[in-house]
């Protein structure tokens, strides 16, 4: 048991040698001009009933709270929402003169009525107006319903953004986190327990996703939403050992993909989602390996004396980013994932040791955290090793983090120690530069290893 969890631990707190001199840049603030998005008032055609009316009021909240995320891109007026409804409906003519005036870039305007069938739903109908090319970008139609409704508002947000971006926005997204709020007991009698779940980006409408009863660790999920790939530490015969499983997200089907001696551990998805990077110790050190999740055939990736954990791979599968003890301490190296050594090269050289990278959608930057000051705290870097920079300082310790599907945020764990016996870990939110935005999961139990997904299929 000691030799495995000890072998465990190596995927982190391994011996160091000395570091380079290294040069860390603060991250700037935006300086890109804003649009100045107007979200006018909800026009009611017919009667709406007083609940139907509550849901429409929470709707228009919720895509002001939504485009709030973007705060370096939009400006949202009005600045407060007001309470009572438009006289004008989405089909009456716009003002454009008036709107430039008001300095409005882009104005949207909906109409709702009460008529979809028997389920006392709501019908809207929205439109994107253009005030400085004067027109209208786009019109969205479609239904809300009460057991929905935040679905339907942020898939709403996501064609009002795309309208006026050309891009996809973050409002549809999830985040999949391991909790250990359902542990038991205290002191030597704590039986820990940590398990999957999965929260709206925004903290909404959080779901368990296992039921293991044990302990869940390193959870990743496929390109297309529908695979979850994770490991559990069991007991058995009064050891622990340490299980890959596959849930598929969708049949509610659960299968094991290796239970081999040792690690069976960072399980992580290739672009194509029909294999996944995973480490191996059953030769006796930890290695990386490529398996097909249909023969569950293996592919060697790393072979080095040192142990190599905790892959990423960018958004064509073209290049790895791992952890590796070969410097003596766990440190960021990057190598093509397509041969065995190839083209291996270390990158980072801050902290005396580094954990979780994890590449940004378009490949580009890497994201990672570093022992330093006594805690973790969050980098980002270039996959050649250039342009290093710091994202958090003096915001208690910080792990685990992960991009957006768009790349413009980062989610984290973030731990803050309340007393010498006593300390929190909740999940948090910033943007690429290094704000933060805010708690996602809060005070509810310890939460670790966020990961962010752009389509998530079931529950």
């Amino acid at each position: 048991m000691k030799k495995i969890l000890f072998l465990f631990s190596l995927l982190i707190f391994v011996n160091s040698s000395a570091s380079q001199d290294l040069s860390i840049v603060s991250v700037g603030k935006a300086t890109l001009e804003k649009d100045h998005l107007f979200l006018e008032n909800p026009y009611f055609k017919g009667w709406v009933s007083k609940s139907n009316k509550k849901i429409v009021e929470n709707v228009i909240k919720l895509l002001r709270s939504d485009f709030s995320y973007y705060k370096n891109r939009f400006a949202v007026f009005p600045k407060k929402y007001r309470n009572h409804p438009s006289k004008k409906s989405v089909v009456e003519d716009v003002k454009y003169v008036s709107w430039q005036k008001k300095e409005t870039d882009y104005l949207v305007k909906m109409d709702f009525s009460s008529s979809v069938s028997k389920n006392e739903g709501l019908r809207y109908v929205a439109r994107v107006y253009s005030i400085n090319t004067k027109k209208v970008i786009r019109e969205l139609q479609g239904n809300l319903f009460k057991k929905d409704w935040r679905k339907e508002g942020h898939y709403l947000a996501d064609r009002i953004f795309h309208s006026i971006t050309g891009k996809k926005s973050i409002f549809k997204s999830r985040v999949i986190f391991v909790s250990d709020v359902t542990s038991t007991g205290r002191g030597k009698k704590r039986k820990t327990r940590k398990e999957i779940y999965v929260v709206d980006f925004d903290g909404a409408n959080r779901q368990r996703i296992t039921h293991h009863g044990g302990i869940v660790i390193s959870p990743a999920i496929s390109p297309k939403g529908d695979k979850l790939v994770y490991s559990l530490i069991k007991k058995g015969k009064g050891k622990k050992r340490i299980e890959l499983y596959l849930l598929d997200l969708v049949t509610k089907k659960r299968t094991i993909l290796s239970r081999r001696k040792g690690l069976n551990s960072g399980g992580t998805f290739l672009p194509s989602g029909d294999e996944i990077l995973l480490t191996l110790s059953n030769l006796g050190n930890a290695e990386i390996y490529a398996m097909n999740l249909a023969t569950k055939n293996l592919r060697r990736v790393t072979h080095h004396y040192a142990s190599d954990v905790d892959p990423s791979v960018n958004g064509d599968g073209s290049v790895m980013t791992f952890l590796s003890g070969r410097s003596g301490r766990a440190h960021i190296y990057t190598l093509d994932p397509s041969g065995k050594e190839k083209s291996v090269k270390r990158i980072s050289f801050v902290g005396r040791f580094n954990a979780t990278p994890r590449f940004s959608p378009d490949g580009k930057e890497i994201v990672f955290s570093s022992w330093l000051d006594n805690r973790f705290d969050l980098f980002k870097i270039n996959p050649d090793g250039t342009g290093l920079a710091r994202l958090t300082k003096d915001f208690g310790s910080n792990e685990s983090p992960s991009f957006s599907n768009d790349g413009e945020f980062i989610v984290f764990s973030s731990q803050r120690v309340i007393s010498r016996y006593r300390a929190v870990q909740n999940i948090y939110l910033m943007d690429r530069e290094g704000q933060i935005l805010g708690a996602v999961v809060k005070d509810f139990g310890n939460c670790l290893s966020p990961r962010w997904t752009e389509n998530f299929t079931g529950f």
